[in-house]
């Protein structure tokens, strides 16, 4: 099963950590993730974001001033059979 993730990435843990803190302030969801191989070949952290919260995450992103390298959709493959052992 495919779905579209949206992926913050950046420079540094710092920059991600102040971007969760100031969503989880502003009601918006987000989730750590490390960043994913197509998305960038350094290793580090990325938030996920619903694709619906763009607008709002670029607008915090602006007024506080938070260093990213970009946000990017991934298409990803989910296993729904992952982690399953029965």
């Amino acid at each position: 099963m495919k779905e579209i993730q949206t992926y913050i990435l950046f420079n540094n843990h710092e920059s991600g950590m102040k971007l969760k803190k100031e969503l989880s302030d502003a009601g918006i969801k987000s989730t750590i993730s490390p960043t994913p191989r197509q998305a960038s070949k350094c290793c580090g952290i990325s938030l996920i974001i619903d694709e619906k919260d763009i607008d709002a995450v670029n607008s915090i992103i602006e007024d506080k001033k938070i260093e990213i390298l970009k946000i990017q959709q991934i298409e990803i493959e989910r296993n729904p059979n992952r982690d399953r052992y029965c």
